[in-house]
């Protein structure tokens, strides 16, 4: 089997450059969705009053509002232009700057706590991003990170990757080769990129919950229009590719159908880790 080799400069151009045009569509989708992990992301990184939190890869600005609502200092910062925007909009009186998370302009030590909700997954370097967080989190300070778990538990995504795979659609041309998806959706995945980048007290816990809609094509166009990535895996295709793909989709989604409400599962893991005392990193 040959390895793909990862063109990290080009898939962050790549996933930059989506998230201009998704912003909205991913606010009024997912919004509701990863919402729900915040307040354990908090309390995960002890983000309350008094301490100094950086929300990396904010989006709208969700997990940047909710600790500023505990009182704490906040930085949020995105890669998208598209998002910090809609960010400030949302969330007037919070600090937001656009920012690579594998280049953070921040100092060493700047922060209490660091939060990224879902980053993972749109990172080129994934190694180096954390590495900077480990960098600019103050000794002692707490790191915090989500992650969509496999897509056989997280269905929210499983349906359309399985949609994809049944219909025999080939890899999208026009999406650089970047790291695997769901590279990190494994408690032992999540768990050795913290500590191989020097964190202690790892810990990861499962979330799991139902997301419901009335319709499938809600679904269907929430992960198409919301989601960069993800909504490459159709938009790449050909037309009849594209039908193909809809109709297996269409097909996945009816078994989570009851009683005209679709019940999809949706599964998270969220990994901590806490920089040790007095060791630079």
């Amino acid at each position: 089997m040959s390895q793909v080799t990862i063109d990290a400069d080009s898939f962050r151009a790549f996933e930059a450059a989506g998230w201009e045009e998704k912003a909205d569509p991913y606010h009024r989708f997912f919004g509701p969705i990863t919402s729900l992990i915040i307040e354990p992301l908090l309390d995960a990184a002890e983000i309350g009053a008094g301490t100094s939190a950086l929300d990396v890869a904010t989006g709208p600005g969700y997990v940047a509002a909710s600790a500023a609502e505990r009182g704490a200092s906040v930085v949020g910062t995105d890669i998208a232009t598209a998002m910090v925007v809609l960010a400030r909009e949302l969330n007037p009186g919070i600090e937001f700057r656009q920012a690579d998370a594998e280049n953070l302009p921040f100092a060493d030590g700047a922060f209490d706590s660091v939060a990224g909700n879902f980053v993972l997954p749109h990172l080129g370097r994934p190694e180096r991003a954390v590495a900077e967080c480990a960098r600019v989190l103050a000794p002692g300070g707490k790191i915090v990170l989500s992650m969509w778990d496999a897509p056989d538990q997280n269905r929210l995504f499983g349906v359309l990757t399985e949609a994809v795979s049944t219909a025999g659609a080939p890899p999208a041309n026009d999406v650089p080769p970047g790291p695997p998806f769901f590279r990190f959706s494994s408690d032992e995945a999540l768990s050795a990129l913290l500590a191989a980048a020097g964190f202690e007290q790892v810990e990861v816990r499962g979330l799991s919950f139902t997301h419901r809609l009335f319709r499938a094509d809600e679904l269907w166009s929430g992960l198409v229009g919301g989601t960069v990535r993800m909504s490459a895996l159709v938009a790449g295709q050909g037309e009849e590719m594209r039908r193909r793909i809809h109709a297996a989709f269409d097909r996945i989604v009816s078994e989570y159908m009851v009683g005209g409400i679709l019940n999809i599962p949706v599964s998270v893991k969220v990994a901590s880790g806490r920089k040790p005392e007095g060791v630079s990193m």
